[in-house]
């Protein structure tokens, strides 16, 4: 259930205007947070893994977008739902989905820079990727300052999202996961 939502989630991205066209805002990650503290760190996992499979049947990336994709949700739930597992309070989900976030910036970086943007500049060119940059700063030099300056950031907030919205939602909807009646 929770995978079904979060790849109906992935629809509902929308552009920012401090980033490239080609990034989006999305907050697919949340049900995985969710599902991460609700059933352990294996189903937040898997949750990411279900939905990018299921976004391969339309995606227009060629799978490495749903890739990146997995790749970074993998960043942000797993230390989030490892770090809960081990004290389960709502101080350690605080602390566990910050720093998950903090990782998921982090690896997108190294992520992009070895992986994701090589292969769409089969696509896009490199100088069209930083062109796209140097629109919004025109001083952006290389693609790793672009990755620093704009996605590690970008990358941060999105799962700073989740976490808030995870916070305000999860007591309410724990009981359900968990199968408890009210």
């Amino acid at each position: 259930m929770l995978s079904a939502v979060a790849f109906i989630l992935m629809f509902l991205d929308f552009s920012v205007p401090f980033m490239p066209a080609f990034i989006k805002m999305d907050l697919s990650e949340l049900p995985a947070l969710i599902g991460a503290f609700s059933m352990g760190p294996v189903c937040g996992i898997l949750i990411c893994l279900i939905k990018n499979v299921l976004h391969l049947f339309i995606t227009t990336t060629g799978g490495v977008g749903e890739l990146s994709n997995f790749l970074l949700g993998v960043a942000f739930v797993l230390p989030a739902g490892l770090i809960y597992r081990h004290k389960k309070s709502r101080r350690s989900a605080l602390i566990g989905s910050l720093f998950g976030a903090v990782i998921m910036g982090v690896f997108s970086v190294v992520s992009n820079y070895f992986l994701v943007y090589p292969v769409y500049y089969n696509f896009m060119p490199e100088e069209a990727v930083l062109g796209a940059y140097q629109v919004i700063v025109p001083s952006m030099k290389s693609i790793l300052q672009c990755l620093v300056c704009f996605n590690m950031p970008f990358t941060i907030v999105k799962g700073l999202f989740s976490v808030v919205i995870t916070f305000l939602v999860y007591k309410h909807i724990s009981p359900i996961l968990k199968g408890a009646n009210r």
